[in-house]
């Protein structure tokens, strides 16, 4: 079973996706420390051909509380709304993206880790995405644990054999040492994703929601597979690593 883990993060590229997309379950890490100006509360949309943030506020925002101990600020829905409509109002999947984002902000839900596990189960149902999502703080005894430690003990208790993990963590993590916890560990590789935005030069690794506004579920289940995964003996193909093609 292939199990990953990550922050829970509004509104994430396709990356993460992808992530939760090839994993056998994904444990949305609630109990993780919250990273104060980093992509849990926000991410980035296309305004006028440029990057520009988008994201929910935060009461009191610390790096040293838990995800799952701060809660988002109110939100001001018409103003951000008004913000959705002047960005991507001439995009082709302006209302199925108009009516995910507004259902996504209308949520009523305080604590910041489950206002954003709900977003993330949102958006998983919308593109297909079918991987069951757990909490990290579902797992007695897990948050006693650090770094890797944490990762072991919830990979043993949950029977997973292999651990997938963004390429960005490649420098985080030594296969030699999940190899002696009996692990298999492997990092997922976006292939080259672009898309006609709005006839500019195409703008990389924005939020998943700028993805929606211009391709349809069915283009974006494509983008979902194109990945490779780096593993200690090189890189393997989708078929490879999963024996097979690899259907939900």
């Amino acid at each position: 079973m292939i199990a990953a883990a990550n922050q829970p993060y509004f509104l994430p590229y396709i990356a993460y996706w992808q992530l939760i997309h090839a994993s056998d379950l994904f444990l949305i890490g609630d109990d993780y420390a919250y990273i104060k100006r980093g992509w849990i509360n926000r991410n980035r949309i296309l305004f006028n051909g440029a990057p520009e943030y988008f994201g929910v506020e935060v009461q009191k925002a610390s790096s040293f509380r838990l995800c799952s101990e701060l809660r988002r600020a109110e939100i001001d829905k018409r103003k951000k709304m008004n913000k959705i409509y002047e960005a991507y109002h001439n995009a082709p999947y302006y209302e199925a993206g108009r009516e995910l984002i507004d259902g996504i902000l209308s949520c009523e839900e305080e604590v910041l880790s489950e206002y954003l596990l709900f977003s993330i189960r949102e958006i998983c149902a919308y593109l297909g995405i079918t991987t069951p999502i757990m909490k990290t703080s579902e797992i007695e005894g897990n948050s006693l644990l650090k770094r890797e430690q944490r990762i072991f003990d919830f990979c043993e208790k949950l029977g997973a054999d292999v651990y997938a993990n963004p390429i960005g963590g490649m420098a985080l993590y030594s296969f030699e040492d999940f190899r002696r916890h009996g692990i298999s560990l492997r990092f997922i590789r976006t292939g080259e994703i672009a898309y006609r935005q709005y006839g500019g030069a195409f703008v990389d690794k924005l939020s998943i929601l700028d993805v929606i506004m211009f391709n349809s579920p069915e283009e974006i289940r494509t983008m979902l597979d194109q990945y490779v995964w780096v593993t200690e003996d090189g890189i393997l193909q989708k078929e490879e690593a999963f024996g097979g093609c690899h259907e939900r």
